[in-house]
């Protein structure tokens, strides 16, 4: 089976910076996608970056030129660089990997930006 594990989550000042890691378990790691999702109280989660296996990668508009998403296929691991952070990217942010057209989720790590 595959397991999904996110961290580097916590509390940071707006303007500073964060970075997450996913690190996929398992077997075999053969994925089509890797991407991190986001979901903040009371509203959907909603996709901020993902990447496919050869690089190619597509942001959300509301993290363009703040966030950069890379993997490192040798280590079965996926990032997240967060920079200038704000108080709107206060959230649950999750790891999704798509191996052979199954998705697999994290349980997620907290990003919290407060003054």
């Amino acid at each position: 089976q595959v397991q999904v594990v996110e961290s580097g989550g916590g509390l940071v000042q707006p303007g500073e910076s964060l970075t997450l890691s996913c690190v996929v378990r398992g077997r075999i790691f053969s994925s089509d996608d890797m991407g991190w999702y986001r979901q903040a109280p009371g509203k959907e989660r909603e996709l901020v970056a993902d990447i496919t296996h050869f690089g190619a990668t597509n942001y959300a508009d509301s993290v363009k030129g703040r966030f950069t998403i890379s993997r490192d296929n040798a280590k079965n691991t996926a990032y997240l660089q967060m920079n200038s952070l704000k108080f709107e990217d206060t959230a649950v942010y999750y790891c999704k990997v798509r191996v052979f057209s199954t998705d697999y989720w994290g349980q997620g790590t907290q990003v919290t930006v407060s003054s």
